[in-house]
């Protein structure tokens, strides 16, 4: 694979949320490569919909996330703030904890560090998670 396809959760497509991952009004999905960064579709968070009587760290909450953006093809997830349910994601993901607001300044940065990221992404499930 030379490529990853990433999950940005935000609300607006312009800056990531200040909340959890799993609470995104949507994901925009997009495919870095070394050479290039593609958007490819906007998601809605279909798991918002359900009821969080469980609170933070709901392992049911996790599975929807995970399921959908599975669907979608996606290996890297990306958000200034990730819940208790990290430790389930980063098996399924390579989380990144962006240290800006700003989803475009976060893909350049993706971009310059994609051979680090992809290295990470094959470690498997023991990967762990990275601040940018």
């Amino acid at each position: 694979m030379e490529k990853l396809i990433t999950a940005f959760a935000t609300d607006d497509g312009e800056s990531f949320i200040d909340r959890h991952f799993g609470d995104a009004e949507f994901y925009d999905i997009y495919e870095i490569s070394a050479v290039e960064v593609k958007l490819i579709k906007r998601i809605n968070n279909s798991t918002e919909d359900d009821d969080d009587e469980d609170g933070h760290g709901d392992p049911v909450k996790a599975q929807g996330v995970t399921g959908m953006l599975k669907k979608e093809g996606v290996n890297m997830a990306v958000s200034r703030v990730f819940g208790p349910n990290l430790k389930r994601i980063k098996k399924k993901f390579l989380c990144i904890l962006a240290g800006k607001t700003s989803i475009e300044e976060s893909l350049k940065i993706l971009q310059k560090r994609f051979p680090s990221l992809l290295d990470e992404w094959n470690v498997g499930e023991e990967r762990t998670f990275i601040k940018l």
